[in-house]
């Protein structure tokens, strides 16, 4: 069970690291074309603003394998990887639409910490 949610974790931010990517140019997917936008298209944040979400998405990205590993490793914080799922969470909706299924696998996340919880105390 805790391979399993350390793979959850690193494939996560595996996933993040698009946001990263595509508007440093470093990518280019004809599905995911460089914005300036956030919110669904609802803010215009500019070129700079883009990359400033872009350097958050990577932080993010090495935050969930970083927890992978310590999964993995048997020395992770529960608080840490809550913290990552909600920051994530956040940036699933500034990245609307194309983070959609990131919103889903952060809940999951979230679940399967709970459940974690709710087995270890038992």
């Amino acid at each position: 069970m805790r391979s399993l949610f350390a793979l959850l974790l690193i494939a996560h931010g595996i996933a993040h690291l698009v946001g990263f990517v595509v508007p440093f140019g470093l990518m280019s997917n004809p599905d995911l074309a460089e914005r300036t936008t956030v919110l669904g298209g609802a803010l215009d944040v500019g070129e700079a603003g883009a990359k400033a979400v872009g350097i958050v998405w990577l932080a993010l990205a090495l935050g969930f394998c970083a927890s992978g590993a310590a999964v993995l490793a048997g020395w992770w914080d529960a608080v840490w990887v809550v913290r990552l799922a909600a920051i994530s969470l956040v940036f699933c909706l500034v990245g609307w639409p194309d983070a959609r299924i990131g919103l889903f696998v952060n809940l999951a996340i979230l679940v399967a910490l709970f459940a974690i919880r709710q087995l270890s105390a038992a």
